[in-house]
């Protein structure tokens, strides 16, 4: 299968995936509204059935236990047929079993599976009321709104997370985007960033003597370098150095030059190929850029050339 059936399936799958999520979040959020309702429902349904109960018991001949009388079963039987007949017109999730020990001998609906017990109390005696109901997870039932809203909401659900996922990317491109570092190809004799294809060629005794330059002050971040004095053993070493590398490499036969002399011209050449290089990186260009002289002129005693914030992780010399 290629790689764009796999995205495709998999895009598939997330799709029903995030449907079936939807359905069963909808379903679940009318499953509590639907026991809620029938919760409520109960109780407002047992509250007005009370009240009835107790404004008929004054003329209902349910026995009296203070003066030794008893139920009057045919008379409360009656009651309750008429009773539950009202309550059963009018769809109350109720209906009465039994009423002071006498059932009721008629049909309950087979649903009304759950059992309350009402006890009345007045001055007298107490009556007490067996109640049959459904339970309230026995009213809950698939509900096509949940369905229904699964899917309008998916398309949206989906165009929202596409954009979240397109926004977190952009993101972390540019949170991880390349850092552009120094590339000395002594192979080459170029200079790079490491980001892009913009390499400009260094001519032999610019290309030592910044290679030199840049080895010197990262073993040495504390010295300065200063016009007028003269460079300093260590780099003019490591300049000659880097020049018999490119005899090695086939570069040149010529003789070494003096790294000494011309200094200015030599650093005007490397900035203006550092300038290029690092054209669209100007705030990474300054710590490979040698310093310019400052207000007294470039041999000013103030002056330093010397590059002061380099590490080992900035720079790659590929030939060396």
């Amino acid at each position: 299968m290629s790689s764009l059936g796999r995205r495709r399936k998999r895009d598939t799958a997330r799709l029903a995936g995030i449907c079936v999520a939807l359905l069963i979040g909808f379903q679940l959020a009318a499953f509590a509204a639907q026991y809620l309702g029938t919760t409520l429902t109960q109780h407002q349904a047992l509250d007005e059935l009370e009240l009835r109960i107790s404004l008929d018991a004054a003329y209902l001949d349910v026995g009296n236990a203070a003066l030794n009388t008893p139920v009057n079963n045919s008379a409360v039987q009656r009651y309750l047929a008429r009773l539950n007949s009202a309550l059963y017109n009018d769809d109350y999730p109720l209906m009465v079993s039994s009423l002071q020990s006498v059932n009721y001998d008629g049909e309950l609906p087979t649903s009304f599976n759950s059992n309350e017990t009402l006890t009345l109390t007045n001055s007298e005696q107490a009556i007490v009321v067996e109640v049959a109901m459904p339970t309230a997870f026995s009213t809950l039932s698939f509900s096509p709104m949940a369905l229904l809203f699964s899917l309008v909401l998916m398309p949206l659900y989906v165009r929202t997370s596409g954009r979240r996922r397109r926004r977190e990317l952009i993101i972390a491109q540019e949170e991880t985007a390349p850092v552009p570092l120094l590339i000395i190809d002594l192979k080459e004799k170029t200079l790079g960033n490491g980001v892009n294809d913009v390499k400009v060629v260094l001519q032999n005794k610019p290309l030592c003597f910044y290679t030199a330059l840049v080895k010197y002050c990262m073993d040495n971040p504390d010295e300065p370098l200063q016009h007028h004095k003269d460079v300093p053993t260590e780099l003019l070493n490591l300049a000659n150095k880097v020049f018999g590398r490119l005899i090695e490499l086939g570069h040149t036969k010529r003789k070494r030059p003096d790294f000494n002399a011309n200094l200015d011209k030599t650093l005007s050449e490397v900035r203006a190929a550092l300038d290029e290089v690092f054209a669209e990186f100007t705030a990474e260009k300054e710590r490979y850029y040698p310093p310019r002289a400052q207000g007294e002129g470039s041999r000013s005693k103030q002056h330093s050339f010397a590059l002061t914030s380099l590490s080992p992780e900035d720079v790659e010399i590929i030939g060396n």
